[in-house]
């Protein structure tokens, strides 16, 4: 069922999805939208947009959960679970339920390239982004990396791509959402409270692929072994996959490296790009995350020259293995966007022969740690630093696991602490890399904020020494 031509809106939320669905509404009214009303939340407050909404004509409701009326759509914010009785209280009340990037997509349904995964989703979405700008492709990042599609509707021609970022939360209510290029990169376990099972969040990936035809591609890393697990629901007959993988699968659709080189290979058809150490991402994930952006790119017809010129250009994004400079000869990496032991992992792969403090810890998020310290005291990890509200159990787990004591194991009561007992670990051509595993808020608004943090710290110890050396 798509949108009715006039309908009454209901929206779930008052953080920046549920503002923008309301704010696009506002824009409609009343031509397309009959009437808006806007359910914050139990624990929801008045505020300057808020405000602002109610002056343009919304209906604001705050402090409660139960939903009260009947409209034709609901638009339910991503940080709302479909398992909650907020949600149940608004599906009861209304014809038709879904999320910011369903209800974008039935409003402008054309040249999408859609993107999801545990780990990797926004460098991919934004190296996606690249390579069809560098082409002169009019092209929008949207999603969880940023922008949402719904701010983005009125603003796009005829021939201009949305590249969206999509998460879990964002897929599960997905109905009619159909990419043209649909990107499953990785599945670890991970917000299993939204999901309440690892199997239901995998399955809230797989709607990604669930309208594909013949003429789309289906882009997925076979090498993962979360992926592997769902291709019974990703692989139908007359549907286009691409195999993503370190070695040539020899699949006439396939995205391999030969030789330290990234090739695509298109219906049969192969194109030879750049070798790894002419691009400015590292690590093994990010090979992969290049070939999954480079593959889409080609498909949805960018040159190859232009692939190869933007994935020579591109450089990391701000809290992905980010570089952030020197300190007495040590150098330091922001990571703080890896909040779980996967993204870890995968950043360690960027350092394959270097000597690597990792600081670990934040706010806990209960996932098994035992399989991941054996692998990182395993790998080329000089010293663990366990930091912030993670602190005991991650310092316990790596005890345990480092049975031949090769592992320097410290402790630090929040990240400044952890940064200076990193330096003290550190020596002169080692890395000091930020890669938390955790969540960020038993300290910090979010991960940017931590990222950040970091990095003004090192900026102050840079500017301390300087004011020495005058």
């Amino acid at each position: 069922m798509y949108l009715p031509e006039q309908f009454c809106l209901l929206v779930l939320g008052q953080g920046a999805t549920g503002l923008d669905v309301c704010r696009w509404a506002c824009a409609h009214m009343p031509e397309r939208v009959t009437s808006i009303t806007l359910y914050g939340g139990a624990k929801a407050t008045p505020c300057e947009d808020t405000r602002a909404l109610e002056a343009a004509g919304v209906n604001v409701v705050l402090g409660t959960e139960e939903v009260e009326g009947s409209f034709d759509v609901c638009v339910a914010s991503p940080g709302i679970s479909e398992f909650s009785a907020f949600f149940a209280s608004a599906r009861e009340h209304s014809t038709q339920i879904m999320g910011e990037p369903e209800f974008a997509f039935r409003l402008s349904p054309e040249r999408w390239i859609g993107i999801t995964g545990t780990n990797g989703k926004t460098t991919t979405t934004a190296l996606t982004h690249h390579l069809l700008s560098v082409a002169g492709m009019g092209a929008y990042a949207v999603g969880n990396i940023g922008d949402t599609a719904i701010s983005r509707v009125d603003d796009r021609t005829d021939s201009s791509w949305f590249v969206a970022e999509l998460s879990s939360y964002q897929l599960a209510t997905t109905e009619y959402l159909h990419p043209h290029v649909a990107i499953l990169l990785n599945i670890t376990p991970d917000h299993l409270a939204w999901h309440t099972s690892h199997e239901r969040y995998a399955l809230a990936k797989c709607r990604l692929f669930r309208n594909l035809d013949a003429g789309d591609l289906a882009i997925v890393d076979v090498d993962d072994e979360g992926v592997r697990a769902v291709l019974d629901h990703i692989v139908a007959p007359g549907r286009r996959v691409l195999a993503l993988s370190a070695e040539d699968t020899g699949s006439a659709d396939a995205a391999f490296m030969r030789e330290g080189a990234l090739v695509v290979r298109l219906a049969g058809e192969e194109c030879k790009l750049v070798r790894e150490d002419e691009m400015a991402l590292a690590g093994k994930h990010n090979m992969m995350n290049a070939l999954a952006a480079a593959s889409a790119a080609l498909f949805v017809g960018v040159p190859a020259s232009a692939v190869r010129r933007g994935l020579k250009d591109f450089t990391a994004l701000e809290h992905r293995i980010e570089p952030c400079g020197t300190v007495d000869g040590v150098r330091f990496y922001n990571d703080s966007k890896a909040t779980n032991t996967d993204a870890v992992e995968k950043a360690l792969t960027a350092f394959p022969n270097d000597r690597v403090v990792l600081l670990l810890g934040g706010s806990d998020k209960g996932t098994p740690l035992e399989d991941f310290a054996a692998r990182v005291c395993a790998s080329s990890v000089e010293a663990v630093v366990c930091f912030g509200a993670a602190r005991e159990r991650f310092l316990q787990t790596f005890v345990e696991a480092d049975a031949m004591h090769s592992l320097n194991i410290a402790s630090a009561e929040n990240l400044r602490d952890a940064l200076n007992v990193a330096r003290n670990l550190a020596e002169r051509g080692d890395v000091v890399l930020l890669s938390p595993a955790c969540a960020s808020f038993d300290e910090f608004s979010g991960f940017e904020e931590r990222g950040r943090v970091f990095k003004a710290y090192l900026n102050e110890l840079r500017s301390a020494k300087e004011d020495e050396a005058r």
